[in-house]
């Protein structure tokens, strides 16, 4: 973690601020990227870079029945305040190609603002519940008309399969979960691309408990029916790194050396999770009674 200083505060629409933030030699990022901020001591919250790649400024919005943390950061940081973040990491990369399409749903036109500058051919689709509370639509005005902007109380939900249904450009979509899973119903997989703020709503198998091989120290951990691997592994002695603890950040990704993986991670895409080299340890569980882990 590096301190960083709060250089600018805007308020970005209703309940949505933006943070600039300074500090030595912060690392350059790619569209996509997001840094841990550490609220208070074991609070942690993942936002989106959303500035140009000379600067890191992140948006947050204002969630009164969330766990505390963007409360604090709207009620407590202003300019000159100090933060404790993350460097970048980036499980949304942009992926080349010819035409993009990007969605958006609210707060979630963070990640894909960089991506507009960087993209050659592409249609942003942006809805929110209302005008007033979508963040950035002065910045976005500068791209005319490739910018749709559709709010729900003036155009209702957005046509996700007209949308989708231009072409075979690659898809990236990021908002409210209803929106991400809407998506994933309606646009081929190969197609699309998305970023959870919050874990994904799923139907987990039951519980049971399996065993895990370290492979670089050769020490087996037994995994209870209630504990998470990374918890497990941290009984053990073999520590990991970890952030959010609910499969969105990925942090704890690991490879995977043997085994069946049942994926309960929001980060990984659905091919990913088909081939299943990697899992995120915080929250993903073992199909097969055994998974060899590369660690």
């Amino acid at each position: 973690m590096r301190t960083v200083r709060v250089t600018s505060r805007t308020r970005e629409a209703e309940d949505v601020v933006s943070f600039v933030l300074s500090g030595e030699d912060l690392p350059s990022w790619e569209p996509g990227a997001h840094i841990d901020v550490e609220i208070r001591s074991g609070l942690i919250r993942q936002y989106s870079l959303c500035g140009d790649d000379a600067g890191w400024r992140i948006a947050v919005l204002r969630e009164e029945n969330g766990r505390g943390g963007s409360r604090y950061l709207h009620d407590h940081i202003s300019v000159g305040d100090t933060l404790r973040v993350s460097e970048p990491r980036n499980n949304f990369p942009l992926i080349a190609a010819e035409k993009h399409i990007f969605v958006a749903g609210g707060i979630g036109i963070t990640p894909l603002l960089p991506m507009l500058a960087r993209a050659r051919d592409w249609t942003l689709f942006y809805g929110g519940r209302h005008r007033s509370r979508m963040a950035f639509l002065a910045e976005l005005a500068r791209y005319g008309d490739r910018v749709r902007v559709l709010p729900e109380d003036e155009h209702g939900l957005l046509p996700l399969a007209d949308i989708f249904a231009d072409g075979d450009a690659p898809v990236y979509c990021c908002g409210p979960e209803p929106l991400l899973a809407a998506a994933e119903r309606l646009c081929p997989p190969y197609r699309l691309r998305v970023e959870r703020f919050h874990a994904r709503e799923l139907d987990a198998e039951p519980a049971r408990g399996f065993e895990v091989l370290a492979s670089a120290s050769g020490k087996t951990v037994q995994v209870g029916a209630e504990q998470s691997i990374l918890d497990a592994l941290d009984l053990a002695g073999i520590p990991m790194p970890s952030s959010c603890r609910e499969g969105t950040c990925g942090t704890c990704e690991t490879p995977v050396l043997d085994g069946e993986v049942e994926h309960l991670d929001s980060v990984l895409s659905a091919q990913e999770r088909e081939a299943g080299k990697t899992m995120m340890v915080c929250v993903s569980r073992a199909r097969s009674n055994r998974l060899v882990l590369d660690i």
